[in-house]
């Protein structure tokens, strides 16, 4: 019953109590702990660290004093909360990797960029540094506010001074209830040279300051990838940058390599990166690398990465990239209070508090000196009137029995005021001399002045704006230094194809669908005749139809005999053994069912001035520009429109004015201007390439110079090279010219391609197998000649594919060149049937353009 009658007990809803105690607490961890002030970009401790350090004179100019002290004295004055977090900040301002500018000037073990901690608070010591100094500049002329400490028996500043932008130049992240700021460092050159911008033109946007200020400036250096991320956080106040560390690869006498770092990313750990590192090497996750050392020392930081021999440095520096903290982001939430409100400020908006707290620490000094001035003005106005009437003053002080009675008669007698008459009273006598009185002559005339400037800086905002660009100029000259981090221009990311090697790979496509990718070094030349190696295993109903040759990087634009393409990468292609069977080419590319590979061609980026160029089992040609497939979708696009039975051959990638060829599996073949044939849209059928007899149909088509060879192969293993010269230029639609006396012994055409002496040649047959034979150990005929055997057939086997590629850098073997197997076959020597008549041309139904 009593407690119903207290009224100190009131019925309270317990959830509108927690609520309500809940959101109190969380204003005071924003407002009083975590967030930083925009005008000072101080957090409440590290205020209260450099203020209580202030007042124990702990300048520059005087030596180190025990950490333990400073400690206790923040805590004990103005800090309640624990040792340890007072500590731990203090550290923190005293760390060349953590600020940019550090506040505390520190003396002894303070840690590490290892991530060792700092000797405990009884051994280090500190004082403020040189930099500092100028955040509780003129402190003592009234410039802020001054608060109750927590218990009230101290007065502490409500925020600092700050001669320079400190919130941006050492940047400041912390974590409060349901809000967070993370700000990164900047160089003092830049933020003064983008707020003295700002004077002179105050609706400067944020995008027009990034010409001062490019972006953080890391005290750990590095790179900064791209700008965009530092647009769109100076703009919004929210962005994110992707840091990466400075890394140098190094040639060594012996042909290897090492990476070299000596720059790393903010606030990262390097003794946690080097064990990353170990680690990844030893899942295998990255391979390559043989050894890994911290050589860092006092000149400064070093890890060695040693690369293996065979291994591309450049690509292991990429996978370090992505799977370390070699390159990691940086978030920025630029969010500080804002008139005890918290906000999130742009760039602009940072600059422009900034700004308004330096106009409101000008007043509050001029007026403070106005003050003083006037002050002493108006004592020595006193002085003046009693060194005009000396006798009189002295005679009435004389004659005055106590000091009170003196000071009523000089304020009654000379009109002055108590100070004036109590410093008449205060004078030595040694002022009454004619030098002393001169002194205060002119120190009355130099105050005077100063009391009209300070009245015209009050009275004008200019003027006050003047002073701060002038004062922000002399911290320029005396503290700023150059940017460490460089931002670099182009890529934003590491992309996957970054950590792919560059190198020659050999792509096969089976008839039934399966592909693979392998390296172009996995098969070694051998003379013309060969056995071959087993390039593919297929099934008896399946035989490979497409082999080429690419960059790992290139992309591969995959035609299909249904007239449409499809694009990836070629090492999107899975890279399995030589003996692999592939992968179902329909797990790559979004294939229709039926649908078969007729033509690859590879591009490193689509010109506006290149063409591809089509051609069909019917004789058909078509040239498009490749602009018009820019933008190629998952399930293809139309490259084609196809008439009825007939199907894709072969597309080139051209200038627009290449001579091309077209070969028939009957052996005939014409080649024309691709001028001849003008540009057509995506969708078109195209035009007559060549006139086709009954059966026959078109196997090839290629580019040719005249300074090359063409090169036929036909389904038994026959072929030879034959200069292009041979073949001369007609009109395109007519029936062409023969390029090769068929029989029975050769078979029909298989192949036709325009080919150099310093090139490889590659034959696969339907069964699987593969050689490699050099073109210049292939024999040079007429086009009447059947050709001499490059590969042997079983019955039941067939050439399948051709395909041209670089010359092997690996020499066979001498002994094995004189003691390898041949076919008696391969000497027989070709009959060219020379007697054919010249007027066989004529069956060419073409006009002559020669």
């Amino acid at each position: 019953m009593a407690e119903q009658n207290n009224p100190q007990i009131r019925d309270r809803d317990i959830g509108v109590e927690m609520r309500d105690s809940f959101m109190d607490y969380a204003m005071s961890i924003i407002v009083s702990r975590a967030l930083p002030d925009v005008r000072d970009g101080l957090k409440p401790v590290h205020r209260r660290i450099l203020f209580a350090m202030s007042e124990l004179g702990m300048s520059p100019d005087k030596p180190y004093k025990k950490s333990a002290r400073i400690v206790g004295e923040v805590i004990g004055k103005y800090h309640p909360h624990g040792d340890s977090a007072v500590y731990e900040t203090m550290v923190r301002m005293a760390q060349d990797f953590s600020m940019r500018y550090m506040l505390v000037d520190g003396h002894g073990n303070f840690g590490s960029i290892d991530g060792d901690m700092a000797a405990a608070m009884r051994y280090t010591e500190a004082r403020l540094s040189k930099i500092a100094m100028e955040m509780l500049r003129d402190l003592n002329k009234e410039t802020v506010d001054f608060i109750p400490n927590y218990d009230g028996e101290e007065n502490e500043p409500a925020v600092l001074p700050s001669r320079f932008p400190n919130l941006l130049v050492n940047g400041v992240s912390g974590i409060a209830v349901g809000m967070a700021t993370n700000i990164p460092p900047h160089n003092l050159g830049e933020v003064i040279d983008g707020v003295q911008a700002m004077i002179r033109n105050p609706e400067i946007t944020p995008i027009e300051l990034m010409e001062y200020i490019k972006g953080p400036d890391f005290p750990t250096a590095g790179y900064i990838l791209g700008r965009e991320g530092i647009r769109q956080a100076y703009r919004t106040g929210r962005g994110s940058v992707t840091m990466r560390a400075k890394a140098l690869i190094e040639e060594e006498s012996n042909g290897k390599a090492r990476i070299v770092v000596n720059e790393l990313p903010y606030q990262v750990n390097k003794a946690r990166l080097v064990e990353k590192i170990a680690e990844l090497v030893r899942e295998k996750r990255i391979e390559g690398i043989t050894d890994l050392r911290d050589e860092s020392d006092r000149n400064g930081m070093r890890v060695v990465i040693e690369v293996r021999r065979d291994v591309n440095a450049n690509v292991v520096l990429n996978n370090l990239y992505k799977h370390t903290s070699m390159q990691s982001t940086f978030g920025i939430n630029m969010l500080a209070i804002v008139g005890k409100e918290p906000k999130v400020l742009n760039l602009r908006d940072v600059l422009y508090h900034y700004l308004q707290h330096q106009v409101e620490v000008i007043r509050r000094r001029t007026e403070f000196e106005l003050k003083k001035a006037e002050a002493r003005a108006h004592i020595l106005e006193g002085l003046r009137i009693a060194l005009d009437n000396l006798d009189e003053v002295i005679a009435l002080i004389r004659a005055s029995r106590t000091v009170d009675i003196a000071r009523e008669g000089l304020i009654e007698t000379f009109s002055l005021s108590a100070e004036q008459a109590q410093a008449i009273l205060d004078m030595r006598m040694q002022r009454l001399t004619g030098l002393e009185r001169d002194k205060i002559e002119n120190e009355y005339n130099e105050l005077l002045v100063k009391i009209a400037e300070y009245k015209a800086i009050l009275g004008d905002e200019a003027l006050v704006l003047e002073i701060i660009s002038n004062e922000l100029q002399e911290l320029r000259d005396r503290y700023a230094d150059d940017r460490r981090t460089e931002i670099t221009i182009g890529e934003e990311s590491i992309l996957d194809e970054d950590l792919i090697p560059r190198e020659e790979v050999v792509i096969t496509v089976s008839h039934t669908g399966y592909i693979k990718r392998l390296p172009v070094t996995t098969y070694r030349s051998q003379k013309r005749g060969g056995r071959g190696v087993v390039g593919m295993d297929t099934k008896d109903e399946d035989f490979v139809e497409h082999l080429f040759v690419s960059n790992s990087h290139n992309y591969l634009m995959f035609f299909t005999d249904k007239g449409k393409v499809y694009r990836i990468k070629a090492y999107e292609i899975p890279e399995l053994g030589r003996t692999a069977r592939g992968t179902p080419i329909i797990n790559l590319l979004q294939i229709e069912q039926g649908e078969k590979i007729s033509a690859v061609i590879q591009i490193e980026e689509t010109e506006s001035d290149q063409y591809l160029f089509f051609a069909t089992r019917e004789g058909l040609v078509k040239k498009t520009p490749l602009e018009d497939y820019n933008n190629i979708r998952k399930g293809g696009l139309i490259a084609i429109n196809l008439r009825e039975e007939d199907e894709l051959i072969d597309v080139k990638l051209t200038d627009g004015k290449q001579k091309l060829i077209l070969g028939t599996a009957d052996g005939m073949s014409i080649t024309f201007s691709e001028e001849d044939v003008r540009s057509m849209g995506r969708s078109a059928t195209g035009v007559k390439g060549i006139t086709l007899d009954e059966e026959d149909h078109v196997i090839g088509m290629d580019c040719i110079d005249q300074n090359l060879d063409v090169l036929i192969v036909t389904t038994k293993g026959y072929g030879k090279r034959t200069p292009a010269g041979d073949y001369r230029l007609q009109t395109r639609g007519g029936k062409g010219i023969k390029t090769i006396n068929l029989t029975e012994k050769n078979g029909p055409v298989v192949s036709l391609k325009v080919v150099k002496q310093e090139e490889d040649l590659m034959i696969i047959t339907t069964g699987g197998t593969l050689i490699r034979m050099s073109m210049d150990g292939i024999s040079t005929m007429g086009r009447y000649a059947q050709g001499v055997k490059l590969i042997n057939i079983r019955e039941d086997d067939a050439v399948s594919t051709v395909c041209r590629t670089d010359k092997s850098e690996e020499e066979e073997d001498a002994q094995s060149d004189e003691t390898e197997s041949v076919n008696p076959e391969l000497t027989e020597a070709s009959e060219v049937n020379e007697s054919e008549s010249a007027d066989s041309d004529s069956e060419d139904g073409g006009e002559t353009l020669e």
